[in-house]
């Protein structure tokens, strides 16, 4: 094989630089390689999930530019010098959960918690473009996010109340009543 020939069948790298959770990152990349197997197995930030490789579940979705997108639907060189967030910046680095991770909690809107991280940045995504989401409206801003164990339901209620929260009308913990209520 000469020189040429194996240039040719090896594909060429591409060097990209993209801010990540506040953090800027230069990188060497192959010119196939999907951005989510960029951010988990190069930037290690495994939160964001693979779940069908096929942009149907949305276990992949991030934040591109302040837009959710599925990861694997993305090339990583096609996100040079964009600024992403996945789900590790959205709670503070004291522990403090984000107001939808508060609410997920509260509501009890995970099971498996396979599906949540994108579930979190859909929303997130859904309360910056409408602070006052109702029910068909959530329903309507998740429906690219698949969750195989739970009726949606509680997620609903979790989004309707990480709105509330980040609008400032509702309380970020449940009250102590309603807590004691739910123990006995």
């Amino acid at each position: 094989m000469t020189t040429t020939e194996t240039a040719a069948a090896e594909p060429a790298l591409h060097t990209i630089t993209l801010t990540v959770n506040g953090t800027r990152h230069t990188r060497t990349v192959e010119p196939r390689e999907l951005l989510v197997y960029f951010v988990r197995e190069q930037l290690g930030l495994t939160g964001t999930h693979v779940g069908c490789d096929t942009s149907q579940c949305g276990a992949c979705t991030i934040l591109l530019d302040g837009i959710a997108v599925k990861s694997c639907t993305i090339l990583a060189v096609q996100a040079d010098g964009a600024e992403i967030k996945t789900i590790e910046a959205y709670a503070e680095p004291d522990g403090t959960l984000h107001p939808i991770q508060q609410a997920f909690w509260e509501e009890h809107a995970l099971q498996c918690g396979y599906c949540t991280p994108g579930m979190i940045i859909a929303i997130d995504q859904l309360i910056r473009d409408n602070p006052n989401p109702s029910d068909s409206e959530v329903r309507h801003g998740i429906e690219g996010n698949l969750c195989r164990c739970t009726g949606y339901q509680n997620i609903v209620k979790a989004a309707i109340s990480a709105a509330a929260k980040i609008r400032g009308d509702a309380p970020f913990e449940k009250p102590e009543d309603e807590l004691m209520a739910e123990t006995h």
